[in-house]
């Protein structure tokens, strides 16, 4: 409830607010399996938003094309960086390919 407000003003000014916080935290718990880190939110949060604007999409072939515009627009994150400096606790985890 926001504060010093009634019950249900929230829902009226935000009125599908509690069925995207539902599908945000089946798609985490699905999708992740309960291994979701605070300090890795921000990330979820971007993918999870990135598909929620796109599951009703009428050209769903240029979904993967959006994705690799969007990866090229960004500048790249060191894999140390998204782990916070912490090393892999399996050690040297090689690429594939």
């Amino acid at each position: 409830m926001l504060h010093g407000q009634k019950a249900d003003d929230a829902t009226r000014l935000l009125p599908r607010i509690h069925q995207v916080a539902a599908l945000l935290k089946r798609w985490l718990l699905g999708t992740h399996q309960g291994a979701v880190r605070a300090d890795h939110l921000d990330y979820y949060l971007d993918e999870f938003t990135f598909r929620f604007n796109r599951r009703k999409s009428a050209s769903r072939g240029k979904l993967f094309y959006r994705l690799v515009q969007q990866a090229v627009a960004v500048s790249p994150v060191p894999c140390k960086e998204l782990r916070g400096g912490k090393p892999h606790p399996l050690g040297q985890v090689e690429s594939i390919g």
